[in-house]
């Protein structure tokens, strides 16, 4: 048993009569005091298997109840350099296991697990030579434009030309969860998508007991393994078969029924998910109003992934046929708020083998700048959180405005007036105003200028301490140091052209 990697009990037992899914076998492992119980599942063969996610070295004791009756004891070795564990929510961010911070740069191969194995292996070599340390994927085929083919297995059985959810299809899973090792071997998390509408075989008709029922059999097999997320959906708005109230209880289903507590989400078409959830860990986001970064911060005091804000690429669908550096300016502006962005690739050939979908090989010009922007901020001592824009942007900033004014404001005509701005007025100054920057404490320093083309740049620094500015061009890459030993207000020069950003770090 290793710490923070997956810890599996097989064992040869009779065949499930019924139900392939809803069997009874628990095991319950102890250590130091601490105990955890967990549930099993059947894996064909007359296999059965319990797995087990052990956060904390030691001496374990184990015991199975149920189907088999056994015990035995292990001794968890402390976590093998490089193995971090998994990614937990850290308040606006993330972090592994072992407490290193973890960012995510996403990108989007929808329908990955269902594709033949030549274009897997080939998704998976591009993937090791990208910069994306998570991928969103579907559980069930999907069927959309560019996307058709018909996959080798489905989740499930049938009965009687019916789906039957209590028959897992044992090879589709074995071959999830190789993708999923495959993932996890690159280092990459799989934000694994549950449900979702773009479907011809059936899946998104599912009744109310059939979904609980599939995702008690996923969380049985798939809960110990580290490098998993839980998207509930993907454009949960769309599925019109399932009742509104039935997303709440898959969220809740979950929470009670996955013992590691893997981070959980919603995806949108318009309809916003209730991130207050409280089994929600974070934003999942489909919109271009990455700016908004902030505000959903401080609406719902978690981390924001913008997963979907469309896609490189040159399909004619309006969402599938941003620049390049469109993609590029969208990352940056999000990262710089202290939000997170997610990548997709939508270049049509005669194949019709396109990235978002089905995977292949990426051909655009974002990922190389995407890169450059993880390593940037990686190479910054902590994650970023914005800057509070000078004008009040809403009614509640109003309020604290006008009972606290600066004395260097108090004489500001434009404060004075924005002091009497209605709700309206407030979100339309918020658009004019819109200013990218972020902080980590008074360390660093993040301004990102995205099209505009200004030739300085008027940068307030803390007048007590000593910053190292740099100027970054982020399509071209590059980081150039402009000034040394400055505080307080400086002029930073720039060269007129849109993607300049400046970076000032404490020394």
């Amino acid at each position: 048993m290793q710490q923070y990697e997956t810890f599996e009990l097989k064992f040869n037992a009779q065949a499930p009569a019924g139900s392939w899914v809803d069997i009874d076998l628990n095991a319950t492992f102890s250590c130091d005091g601490d105990s955890q119980t967990v549930r099993g599942f059947y894996a064909g063969n007359s296999t059965y298997i319990v797995r087990f996610y052990p956060t904390k070295p030691g001496h374990y004791r184990w015991q199975t109840t149920g189907v088999v009756a056994a015990s035995g004891e292990e001794v968890c070795e402390p976590a093998v350099t490089g193995h971090h564990g998994m990614v937990r929510r850290d308040g606006l961010h993330f972090k592994y296991d072992d407490g290193s911070r973890y960012q995510p740069f996403g990108t989007t191969v929808y329908a990955l697990l269902h594709q033949d194995r030549p274009l897997i292996d080939q998704t998976m070599a591009t993937l090791a030579a990208a910069p994306f340390n998570k991928v969103r994927l579907c559980v069930f085929p999907k069927h959309y434009d560019y996307n058709y083919n018909e996959p080798d297995y489905f989740a499930f059985e049938k009965t009687d030309g019916q789906w039957d959810v209590h028959r897992p299809c044992f090879p589709f899973w074995d071959a999830l969860e190789n993708r999923l090792r495959q993932l996890a071997d690159l280092g990459i998390e799989a934000d694994l998508i549950l449900f979702h509408p773009y479907d011809r075989w059936g899946f998104a008709k599912l009744s109310l007991h059939d979904c609980l029922v599939y995702l008690d059999y996923l969380t049985r097999r798939l809960s110990a393994i580290p490098n998993v997320w839980w998207s509930l959906a993907n454009e949960y708005d769309l599925m019109t078969e399932f009742a509104a109230d039935w997303w709440p209880t898959f969220a809740h289903f979950i929470a009670e029924h996955d013992p590691a507590s893997h981070l959980l989400s919603n995806h949108n078409f318009i309809r916003y998910w209730n991130f207050a959830d409280p089994a929600t860990s974070h934003c999942c986001i489909q919109g271009n109003n990455v700016e908004d970064v902030g505000t959903f911060q401080q609406k719902y005091g978690k981390p924001v992934v913008f997963d979907e804000c469309r896609y490189e690429g040159n399909l004619p669908h309006s969402w599938g046929n941003i620049s390049a550096f469109e993609m590029v300016n969208r990352f940056w502006k999000a990262c710089t708020l202290g939000g997170y962005c997610t990548h997709g690739e939508t270049y049509l050939n005669p194949e019709e083998i396109v990235w978002w979908s089905r995977g292949g090989r990426l051909i655009g010009q974002s990922p190389a700048r995407i890169r450059f922007l993880r390593e940037t901020l990686t190479s910054l001592p902590g994650p970023l959180e914005p800057v509070q824009s000078f004008f009040p942007l809403n009614k509640d900033q109003v309020k604290r405005r006008a009972e606290h004014i600066p004395p260097e404001m108090a004489d500001n005509p434009i404060f004075k007036v924005v002091l009497t701005f209605n709700e309206e007025e407030l979100a339309r100054l918020a658009l004019a105003a819109r200013n990218f920057a972020g902080h980590f404490g008074d360390q660093v320093f993040l301004h990102y200028l995205e099209r505009m083309c200004t030739s300085k740049l008027m940068l307030q620094l803390p007048a007590d301490k000593r910053y190292r500015v740099e100027v970054i061009d982020v399509w071209e890459m590059t980081r150039k140091v402009v000034l040394e030993g400055v505080s307080g207000q400086v002029e930073v020069g720039l060269p007129g052209k849109e993607g300049m950003a400046v970076l000032a770090t404490r020394i």
